[in-house]
């Protein structure tokens, strides 16, 4: 399966933005505060090929990511996998584009944050060599709102 790096003006884009739009449904009444998927549009998207990449995989798009560069650190975002496609290594193979890429731009880190109430999501990125570093607090909570999660660019697993 083809991996894409989208630009701004990819006709694909409203694919990956209704991908990400289904895949994070789930989240709606369970985690609080609301995802920021809910305030994600074209513009968004478009705005994140300019100021970082998007990727995905397939055609129709069934799997896609957002990276950002940061201060010392690649940002693995908005990671989706379509539910008919999961099982197959589609999140790995993204994590795994996301380490090349972090590797391409000089940084020795991926890093990405998840909701404290999916626990899931933090078993699954635990699976492809993730370790929780931090939790943090959306701006007015006063508990854990977020886990901090980092994948180094070179290690063990990297190159076995």
């Amino acid at each position: 399966m083809i991996a894409t790096r989208h630009l701004p003006d990819d006709p694909a884009l409203p694919e990956v933005l209704a991908l990400i739009r289904a895949e994070f449904a789930y989240m709606d009444g369970r985690v609080d505060p609301p995802s920021s998927m809910q305030r994600l549009g074209l513009e968004a998207v478009q705005r994140q090929c300019r100021e970082g990449e998007v990727w995905s995989l397939g055609d129709p798009i069934v799997a896609c990511m957002f990276l950002t560069p940061m201060p010392g650190r690649l940002y693995l975002g908005k990671l989706a996998v379509s539910g008919s496609a999961r099982g197959n290594g589609l999140a790995a193979r993204l994590v795994g584009i996301a380490r090349e890429r972090a590797a391409a731009l000089g940084f020795d880190t991926v890093e990405l944050q998840t909701r404290i109430e999916l626990v899931e999501n933090h078993a699954a990125f635990a699976r492809v060599g993730f370790v929780k570093t931090a939790e943090t607090s959306h701006e007015g909570y006063d508990r854990v709102t977020s886990i901090t999660m980092q994948l180094p660019v070179r290690s063990d697993r990297a190159s076995g």
